[in-house]
């Protein structure tokens, strides 16, 4: 199976999920715990090929030029988190199930968590840097929509937007790295970057790609000093905690680190930036979560220190150091994960987080109560339990160290004191909610044990951490070797895994953390006190005054600049292009080139006449609005003929069309409006106006004329050459459209799209009440829809559409298209509407524009994607000639059905904002049969 469908798997489940919500949430459980089953059977059979020291790819060209691939790629350490995510994932998947409410929105929340598991994995197994990037900004989505799932609290809304403040601008800083390391490689593919880490690391802009990327890494990992909005995502449910905690959204910024340690680490700019930034976030951490009373609030600083410590070794540069970080996260992953839930059972089952009131009950819950003791052991660094092996080769890097000096002592002291906060912190979350008396004032009493399959997940990460303390070789050791060989190239350094590797000094340093932990908690009182000296920073107050700081500066400068004067906004547009355009260009001078001028014959003389006389009189007399929208309708028309003297007949049709259809709009606006415009701007105001378009007429005329006169090599030829043999058609402009450039042409259609919706949504509930005359005294006429324009317009109607799919067909080879026929069909149908009335109309139209739109953008997109089944690039076309009985030979290309979604899109945007616009008034606006067509 593809590896882009072990990928797109759970976004095909998340369409699906909402479908069984009504079956209850063990019918949405199970069908969304599907897919990932499904994957994990798909990576199944690429294990010896990875063991193997293989690599396996698949690539589906997107945009080749901008480098832009479907490059998936799995090797060991993408199999690794891969697996993390899609195993975890189902266990949480079955603790939703009893976690969740009957009444909430299970459908939404499968939904998302879906979504998010395939934005993770399709980080992982990524195989191009800008493919990387556009599933890291999707887990920033969905990880923002899955923490402010309880909507109705102000906490989730507040910590779900400071999440993706961070992680967002983290993100663009990342992107700016990408680009800059696909820049110096020449290649965004993730091979070609693995192998040019020397290119990398000697190149100049090395430092500012290694800061850059850096940033969208630590943001992502909560690294300090970043790590504040992770605490504030608690209040998220806890199963998403869960996730986002040990395998998914905090997992993705180390996962970077390893994914690209063999082209970035190795320097002093890595070692410093990379260890000290672990070094403070593992401390600051571990010491918060000492003094935290929420549950949730300690484990979460918790995994901020464990970050920080993954984060610590990678930084260390040596291979056995970052052996020690992938082992580090897989144990962090399984008692983390058994952790929270741990946590979310005693929410569930007490009906509050507060330490100082879930005491003693290990009498009420001794089943939860051993394995959240176990994975806090296990966090702890308790013996014959994995976290004790991965930390005890943090212990053994730290002493590694080959620093200078005093400073070689740093980093083993700072590591036996996270250690010693670690314990200390481990051992309060034992003691003070399992023992320590008895509950106070719980608000469900007594608490007891919750549903039987609400344990399992625990129990199977539980069950995990212990067999991998005792038997590490046999549990984890294949996987780790294959990610470890993954992350270095093939060169794997030596170590060793065992449940005790004899008294040495890490031993007796984890046994100095062990006691000193304990220490620390017997005497937790005297370090409270301590800790209660310093004001505590309530970071999302902090975060909060300063988004609403930026906002208000952001309202000043925007005052300051709009004032609501259409004028004054264009006066600051035309003077600004001015004094850009001018500078550079004074340098030059302005000259008419080589080529000269070309003769001017009187027609085209008499035209450019009348197009300019048009033009100043539209300036001229621009109060009288009627007027003015004639004399610019001469202008529009002068320019279509302009199109066709200089053989332009596209051009000139669709200048035609557009003119016809937004002279269309412009009146349906003026009938709403006043005829006149009253005088509003002084002389003064008129003559700077007048100089100001002066200059800039007279600024792009002397850049034109010396643009056009000067010899220049035409990308036209091109087009001209590859027209025929390349896309099987003689019309160039079309094909242009529809082929060369039909990615520049979906999402200008996708624009047209949007604008059509906008302007439905704004006004589908307003209604105007038009003027009773014309402005000049003369009431309207009762007659709104006169018997010979019906008469006139009704037969035209089938003409017209037959004209547009003439003009439709014919395009790919004579002038004409899908963008030209959807404006025919269009105009024709809007005279249907202006000649017999809205309701007539729309009782006599079924279908609903927003569809059409929709059906046009399916049938582009389609046509688009439908090239990766034969393995070529998005909106490769291909044509052929087949024979019928009757017509003969005859040309087939699949272009037509990308034209043909241009067409239905073009007709369903403009006909909407059209009626949109018409319905305005409450005499048209009568709600029909088709309401919202």
């Amino acid at each position: 199976m593809s590896l882009t469908l072990v990928v797109l798997l759970p976004f095909l489940g998340a369409m699906a999920a909402p479908l069984f919500a009504q079956g209850g949430r063990t019918a949405i459980a199970v069908a969304s715990s599907v897919p990932a089953l499904i994957a994990l059977a798909a990576l199944f059979p690429h294990w010896q090929t990875l063991a193997d020291g293989g690599v396996v790819l698949h690539s589906y060209e997107w945009l080749p030029v901008l480098g832009l691939s479907f490059s998936f790629r799995l090797d060991g350490l993408s199999l690794l988190f891969a697996l993390l995510i899609l195993i975890i994932g189902l266990l949480i998947i079955l603790y939703s199930r009893y976690y969740l409410k009957a009444h909430e929105n299970v459908g939404k929340f499968y939904t998302l968590l879906l979504c998010f598991k395939g934005s993770m994995l399709g980080i992982v197994l990524s195989g191009n840097l800008l493919l990387i990037i556009i599933f890291w900004e999707l887990t920033s989505l969905t990880s923002f929509l899955l923490i402010s799932f309880w909507t109705h609290k102000q906490g989730a809304r507040r910590g779900a937007r400071m999440a993706l403040a961070v992680t967002g601008g983290g993100g663009l800083a990342l992107l700016a790295g990408m680009l800059m390391i696909g820049n110096i490689v020449g290649s965004f593919e993730l091979d070609d970057v693995l192998a040019a880490g020397d290119l990398i690391k000697n190149h100049a802009l090395y430092p500012v790609a290694l800061t850059l990327v850096l940033l969208g890494a630590f943001t992502k990992s909560a690294q300090f000093p970043f790590h504040f909005w992770l605490p504030h995502a608690m209040e998220a449910p806890t199963p998403v905690s869960a996730y986002l905690h040990s395998a998914t959204m905090v997992k993705a910024g180390v996962f970077l680190l390893a994914r690209l340690y063999p082209a970035l680490a190795g320097t002093e700019q890595w070692f410093y930036m990379v260890s000290f930034t672990g070094m403070a976030t593992m401390l600051l951490g571990a010491y918060t979560a000492m003094f935290k009373h929420d549950l949730k609030g300690l484990l979460a600083y918790s995994t901020v220190s464990q970050l920080g410590l993954i984060t610590l070794l990678f930084g260390m540069g040596t291979q056995l150091a970052a052996v020690a970080a992938i082992f580090h996260v897989i144990n962090h992953a399984t008692f983390k994960a058994s952790l929270f839930m741990a946590a979310g059972i005693i929410d569930h089952e007490t009906g509050t987080r507060d330490m100082r009131r879930i005491n003693g009950l290990w009498r009420y819950m001794p089943h939860t109560a051993t394995l959240a003791m176990v994975a806090a052991a296990s966090n702890a660094g308790v013996p014959l339990l994995n976290g004790f092996l991965s930390k005890e080769m943090f212990f053994a890097e730290s002493l590694a160290l080959n620093l200078p000096g005093l400073w070689a002592w740093l980093p083993p002291i700072i590591a036996t004191l996270a250690g010693i906060f670690t314990v200390a912190y481990s051992a309060r979350f034992i003691h003070d909610v399992f023992f320590n008396g008895t509950p106070v004032d719980l608000p469900i009493y007594p608490p007891h044990e919750p549903p039987r399959y609400m344990k399992i997940p625990a129990e199977i990460l539980v069950f995990a951490l212990i067999m991998i303390g005792i038997f590490p070789t046999i549990a984890v050791g294949p996987l780790l070797y294959v990610a470890a060989s993954a992350t270095f190239g093939g060169n794997v350094p030596d170590y060793q895994l065992a449940a005790f590797h004899g008294f040495n000094l890490p031993l007796m340093m984890s046994f100095l953390a062990f006691a000193g932990g304990l220490l620390m908690y017997s005497q937790r009182q005297r370090f409270f006190d301590f800790h209660a000296r310093f004001r505590e920073v309530d970071e999302k107050a902090v975060f909060e005054a300063v988004v609403s700081r930026i906002v208000d500066l952001a309202n000043r400068f925007t005052a300051g600049v709009e004032n609501g004067s259409l004028q004054r906004y264009a006066v600051l547009l035309v003077v600004s292009v001015i004094t850009v355009a001018a500078m550079p260009l004074l340098s030059l001078g302005i000259f008419v080139g080589e080529s000269g001028l070309s003769p001017v014959d009187w027609p085209t003389a008499s035209s450019a006449g009348v197009l300019i006389l048009c033009a100043l009189a539209t300036a001229t007399m621009h109060r009288d609005r009627f007027c003015a929208l004639v004399l610019l309708s001469v202008v529009g028309l002068m320019v279509a003929l302009a199109f066709a003297r200089f053989s332009a007949p596209d051009l000139a049709m669709t200048q035609l069309s557009v003119e016809v259809v937004t002279i269309v709009l412009l009146m349906l606006a003026l009938f709403y409006m006043p005829s006149w415009t009253p005088v509003e701007t002084s002389n003064g105001r008129r003559f700077r106006d007048i100089a100001i378009a002066l200059a800039a007429g007279t600024g792009m005329t002397l850049v034109t004329l010396a643009m056009l006169t000067q010899p220049f090599t035409s990308i036209s030829d091109f087009f001209l050459e590859n027209s025929k043999p390349g896309a099987g058609g003689t019309n160039v402009v079309n094909i242009i459209l529809v082929d060369f450039r039909g990615f520049d042409t979906l999402g200008e259609i996708t624009v047209l799209a949007i604008a059509a919706l906008g302007i439905y949504a704004m006004l589908k509930n307003t209604a105007l009440t038009p003027p009773p005359g014309d402005g000049q005294g003369h009431a309207w006429t009762r007659d709104a829809h006169p018997l010979m324009l019906r008469q006139i317009a009704r037969p035209i109607l089938p003409l017209a559409l037959m004209v547009s799919v003439f003009i439709f067909l014919r395009g790919h080879n004579l002038p004409g298209g899908g963008f030209i026929a959807g404006l025919i069909t269009s105009v024709a149908l809007i005279l249907q509407y202006i000649a017999s009335g809205m309701i007539w109309t729309q009782d006599r139209i079924s279908f609903r524009y927003h569809n059409v739109i929709g059906l046009g953008l399916l049938f582009a997109t389609v046509a688009g994607a439908g090239s990766f089944v034969f393995g070529y690039p998005f909106l490769t076309s291909t044509f052929g000639y087949i024979t019928w009985p009757v017509v003969g030979k005859f040309e087939v290309v699949s272009a037509l059905v990308f034209d043909l979604g241009v067409y239905l899109t073009v007709i369903g945007a403009t006909l909407l904002a059209l009626v949109s616009v018409g319905r305005l008034s409450p005499h048209s606006a009568i709600k029909s049969k088709q309401e919202g067509a």
